[in-house]
C-alpha cells in the first residue's frame, strides 16, 4: 500500500454521485489522492468511470432523485456488475440490501450483505467525533464525524468489519464495496480516499487485463 502522503499508483476515474449531498468534499478529497474525480448524474456518466462514490446526505431524497434520473437501475447494474463503490453515511444506507427502519418509498442500490439502522446515533444535535481504528487504513486512528449517522446491525458472511464503535460496525467492506457510517471527507484526511483509490486502481487494472485493455469506464 502506498503511504498516506504519496499520489496513488494509478489514476481511475472516480464518479461522484451529484444529486444531493457532501459532493464537492469527495471530489476534493479524491483529487488530493490523485485520483480523476468526475460528477455523476446520468447514466452515459456513470458508464464511464471505474468507481463510484455515494455521498452523506439524506438517503431517502437519494434515492428518489436516483430513480426520478434514471440511475437507480444503472447503479444496481454496475454494482452487480463488480463496480467499486464506497458510501459514505447516507451512502452507506443506499450500498444496503437492508435498511432496518426505511422510510415509505425508500429505495437502496444494494450490494453489501448487511442491515443498517437509519439515524441510528441520534439526530443533528447529537452529531459527534471519535477516533476510529479502522482496517487497512494506515498511519493511525481515523476521526469519524457522525452526523445523523447509521449504524449496522448485523452482516453476512463475505462482510468484513474495518471498524467500530460502541459495539456497532461502522465501517464494513465486501469485495470492492466499502462504506462507513461517518464523513472521512469532512476531516481533511484522505486516507479512507487512497485506499478506496487503489482498491478502484487495482479493479481497473484486472478489467484491462481480463479484455486486453479495452474495458468499460476506462
Amino acid at each position: 500500500m502506498t503511504s498516506p502522503t504519496t499520489p496513488a499508483a494509478a489514476s481511475p476515474t472516480i464518479g461522484v454521485l451529484a444529486l444531493q449531498g457532501d459532493v464537492r468534499e469527495h471530489l476534493a478529497a479524491l483529487q488530493a489522492v490523485g485520483a480523476r474525480p468526475v460528477t455523476v448524474r446520468r447514466p452515459e456518466e456513470l458508464a464511464a468511470v471505474d468507481g463510484l462514490v455515494i455521498p452523506g446526505g439524506e438517503s431517502t431524497t437519494m434515492s428518489k432523485l436516483a430513480a426520478a434520473f434514471g440511475l437507480l437501475e444503472p447503479l444496481r447494474s454496475r454494482v452487480r456488475d463488480g463496480m467499486p463503490a464506497y458510501g459514505s453515511c447516507a451512502g452507506m444506507i443506499m450500498l444496503a440490501d437492508k435498511i432496518l427502519d426505511p422510510r415509505s418509498g425508500q429505495e437502496t442500490i444494494g450490494g453489501i450483505d448487511m442491515i443498517v439502522r437509519r439515524n441510528a446515533f441520534g439526530r443533528q444535535n447529537e452529531s459527534f467525533e471519535a477516533e476510529l481504528d479502522v482496517a487497512g487504513v494506515p498511519g493511525g486512528p481515523v476521526q469519524g464525524v457522525f452526523i445523523r449517522a447509521p449504524w449496522v446491525e448485523s452482516v453476512g458472511a463475505r462482510v468484513e468489519v474495518l471498524a467500530s464503535y460502541e459495539g456497532h460496525p461502522v465501517a464494513v467492506r465486501q469485495g470492492d464495496l466499502v462504506a462507513t457510517a461517518f464523513h472521512p471527507e469532512l476531516t481533511g484526511d484522505t486516507r479512507v480516499h487512497r485506499l478506496f483509490a487503489e482498491l478502484v486502481a487495482e479493479a481497473a487494472d484486472v478489467a484491462d487485463s481480463d479484455d486486453g485493455g479495452d474495458s468499460p469506464g476506462r
